[in-house]
């Protein structure tokens, strides 16, 4: 009875840590989104700089608590828009100096030459314009125009005379103070955002490549390159065959083989591999048929042929593994990823009908980042490569990361949105500079205001390589509707990359 109340305990457990893997999985794509982290980032620094301004008030009675309002405001100007012209330190504590300085000059004028109305917060409304007036008129030639300065320059003149001097050093030191704290985050945590936030920056580099079909070479070559924009990138390239006795005939005749434990699920041993994936499960008839030793020679130096080939050229090292498909490819493939510390699947193009093949559906379906790359001619170098994207999302960055690592220095990104003949031309042209914002090399943005299928039949020959989203976020009834736009490209004759980060 113990024994299976701790069972039943260590199983709830681990439910509990898979739940909190899931959520703070979606909690880091969800801050992928720059918008999102900006805002997430000002619900916490600009209460944290209050906090701090505060406690320094509260330390030094002198400080004067006006100083509050345009401080929050201006707080709030820096973190919302951290690339924008008012998001520059010195502009924020020159501004509302400056600002105050004014101000108080405009309630020296005002109380020398015009007549206060009484009350205790008695303004002269032609002193307020003065003081509104006079900061503009400073702020504007030395282009440090900044909208909380004229909060301060009308807070200068509810200040007391004997508080004067205390006012304008209280303005200073505190946009200081918050103008350090904003250098920090910017430079340590938004402009780094990348590293500590898109896993495809740091990860990606260990690339697994079914070899199916005619087009697997260019397909190996594609994963190589992507692998190889990291130091410890590597190339895993699988041949799976029907019976084990081909895996057991092939693994002999390779020169260096790796040993893997796949399993079936009847829980069968397949054997140790190292080479090619040929096809969905073999044919039936020739199960256990020993195969021809010399067919088997040939798909052997096939396979090392463009290990050898990967490893010249990309200078990131080659495996070949093989293995059983045991009737399910799919299956093995992601159990082989997993077994060689694959993290990312790069597999060639296959359709059935007008649509992925239910090998490709499966990976689609699996925790694994995925690429499928429709081969159109015998290309293995991508230099110029466009992405179109629908918004700022997880797969986004991946599909810019992965463009950025083909095109290399030398090469040419270019990032598109399509909006119609209504979208929000500014909107899509923010939205596409937050996307790439994060990301090194030559970038260039368009906007089109025409259909994602027109804009691709027209431009995607420009290129070397279209790489698109899969779509995988839609729901069956709209993808029903609408078919994905991957499968709408057949008359397209560049390159496709097909992106899809996995799902836990």
């Amino acid at each position: 009875m113990l024994d299976q109340f701790r069972k039943r305990l260590r199983a709830t457990a681990r439910r509990l840590r898979r739940v909190e893997r899931r959520e703070l999985q979606d909690f880091r794509r969800w801050a992928e989104v720059t918008e999102n982290l900006v805002h997430l980032s000002m619900l916490v620094f600009v209460p944290l700089a209050i906090v701090l301004v505060t406690t320094l008030a509260n330390a030094v009675p002198r400080l004067s608590f006006l100083l509050f309002p345009p401080l929050a405001a201006g707080s709030y100007t820096l973190f919302v828009d951290p690339t924008s012209k008012y998001s520059d330190p010195k502009r924020f504590v020159a501004g509302l100096t400056i600002g105050a300085v004014c101000g108080l000059g405009a309630l020296a004028v005002s109380n020398s030459y015009l007549t206060a109305p009484g009350g205790q917060f008695g303004v002269n409304a032609l002193g307020a314009g003065l003081a509104v007036f006079a900061t503009g008129v400073v702020t504007w030639p030395l282009d440090i125009e900044e909208p909380s300065s004229y909060s301060t320059a009308l807070l200068a003149l509810l200040v007391e005379p004997n508080q004067r001097a205390t006012f304008v050093a209280s303005i200073f030191l505190a946009s200081v103070l918050v103008a350090v704290l904003f250098i920090i985050w910017r430079e340590q945590f938004y402009e780094q955002r990348a590293t500590y936030l898109y896993e495809s920056m740091s990860g990606d580099d260990h690339v697994l490549v079914p070899m199916r079909g005619d087009s697997a070479g260019q397909t190996a070559m594609l994963g190589a390159r992507l692998a190889a924009a990291h130091e410890a990138g590597k190339v895993v390239l699988l041949d799976m065959v029907a019976d084990s006795d081909a895996a057991t005939t092939k693994q002999s005749l390779t020169r260096d083989t790796i040993q893997l434990d796949i399993r079936s699920e009847n829980g069968s041993e397949s054997p140790p591999a190292r080479t090619r994936l040929i096809g969905d499960g073999g044919d039936p008839a020739t199960a256990g048929v020993s195969p021809d030793k010399t067919d088997l020679d040939a798909e052997v130096d096939w396979l090392e042929t463009h290990a050898d080939r990967i490893e010249t050229r990309t200078g990131v090292s080659c495996q070949v593994v093989v293995a059983s498909d045991d009737g399910s490819p799919a299956k093995t493939t992601l159990q082989t990823a997993a077994e060689t510390n694959c993290d990312l699947i790069v597999a060639p193009y296959e359709s059935q009908h007008g649509a992925l093949t239910p090998y490709l559906q499966r990976l689609f379906r699996s925790k694994s980042d995925i690429v499928v790359h429709r081969s159109r001619s015998d290309r293995t170098r991508w230099k110029q490569v466009i992405v179109p994207v629908r918004s700022v999302s997880d797969v986004a960055h991946n599909m810019v990361d992965f463009a950025t690592r083909l095109a290399g220095r030398s090469g040419r990104v270019a990032v598109a949105t399509c909006i119609g003949s209504r979208g929000d031309r500014r909107r899509a042209e923010e939205m596409l500079a937050d996307l790439i914002e994060p990301y090194e090399g030559a970038f260039e943005t368009r906007v089109p205001r025409t259909s994602i299928q027109t804009f691709l039949s027209d431009t995607a020959s420009q290129y070397d390589l279209v790489m698109i989203g899969a779509s995988r976020d839609r729901s069956k009834a709209s993808r029903f509707i609408s078919p994905p736009t991957f499968e709408r490209l057949e008359d397209v004759e560049t390159d496709i990359a097909i992106v899809d980060r996995g799902r836990a």
